[in-house]
């Protein structure tokens, strides 16, 4: 019994390997790619080296960067369904899908906000998102599952904590507190303690419950000044340029 229940363990192991190899294809190439994408922006940005904007129609005509990296995700999706490759090819894939996603992610903030906002102080969503994503990819390859409940008498108990925690992660991260957000998921207290602080008055939460002119508002402004930079700020200015003032 015993042998045959470790088995089964050893088995559903060895199943997870070529997954577990994919995802770090893909986390892999989502990290270079974007490293690379935001040397290239900060290098155009600058005016140095040979690098410039894509351009058509005499120079009206801005192509952004996403655009290549939905193609990518298209192509590379649709090859996986359709083919289903093992080995170099998966990984192959995988690393393909992971570069697209980042030249997509890179620009969050211009599909979020439907205007060409790289380098303004609303474009950090796009670094956060691509943060996120990142911190996810690696829980991911890792192993980890935020919604494993366990087995047994518990499972409801342990079911009702990670859905309780998860929701109070959420609730810092809409707060415009991404970064003690994404540590509370593993962490549950920053959540908790994040999550019920004041919000930050740009952060979405902030525009959906804190009218203008309300003790709410007034406090968030008071809390965060316009101008107001974290070290969390400052993280993101160093990864992906410090925006336009």
């Amino acid at each position: 019994m015993h042998h045959g229940a470790a088995a089964a363990a050893e088995a559903v192991a060895s199943d997870s390997l070529p997954v577990r190899h994919a995802i770090g294809w893909m986390l892999g190439a989502f990290i270079v790619t974007f490293v690379l994408t935001r040397m290239v922006t900060r290098l155009i940005r600058a005016g140095k080296g040979p690098f410039r904007n894509v351009t058509f129609g005499g120079g009206t005509l801005h192509i952004h960067h996403q655009v290549w990296g939905i193609f990518l995700m298209l192509i590379s999706g649709a090859a996986e369904f359709a083919y289903e490759p093992g080995g170099v090819g998966r990984a192959a894939l995988a690393a393909a899908f992971g570069a697209g996603a980042a030249l997509t992610l890179d620009e969050y903030a211009l599909w979020f906000h439907l205007d060409d906002v790289y380098w303004s102080a609303e474009g950090r969503k796009s670094v956060d998102a691509v943060l996120i994503a990142a911190a996810l990819g690696l829980l991911m390859m890792l192993g980890a599952n935020p919604f494993d409940v366990g087995s047994g008498d518990s499972k409801p108990e342990i079911a009702g904590v990670v859905v309780v925690n998860l929701a109070f992660a959420l609730v810092a991260i809409f707060k415009g507190k991404v970064a003690t957000g994404l540590i509370g998921i593993l962490v549950p207290f920053v959540a908790w303690v994040s999550s019920v602080r004041i919000a930050k008055p740009d952060s979405p939460w902030a525009r959906w419950r804190y009218p203008e002119g309300s003790r709410k508002h007034a406090k968030a402004l008071r809390r965060f000044p316009p101008g107001h930079r974290t070290a969390w700020d400052k993280c993101k200015d160093l990864i992906g340029g410090a925006p336009s003032s």
